[in-house]
């Protein structure tokens, strides 16, 4: 897996994300999202590349909510592309 998404992210985690019998660690990326065409959430990026990114400006919660949100699509992701 490869990870990328936004230029000035830097990684302040992971999440476990459990497909089937199989656990994926998912990276959470954080960066400032304010002023710029980017939004909040799990992404894609090219053939091998998603994370999940978060906007550093965001209170807590709203970050919680994010992660939350994007670890359902990430499993989503994960279940159609490498268990289908």
């Amino acid at each position: 897996m490869r990870v990328s998404g936004h230029p000035e992210g830097r990684i302040v985690g992971h999440v476990q994300v459990k497909v089937a019998s199989r656990v994926y660690a998912v990276p959470i990326q954080e960066a400032p999202l304010a002023g710029t065409s980017i939004e909040a959430g799990f992404f894609t990026e090219g053939k091998d590349g998603f994370g999940i990114l978060v906007d550093s400006g965001a209170a807590e919660s709203q970050q919680r909510a994010i992660i939350e949100r994007a670890s359902e699509e990430a499993a989503k992701f994960i279940s159609r592309k490498f268990l289908n």
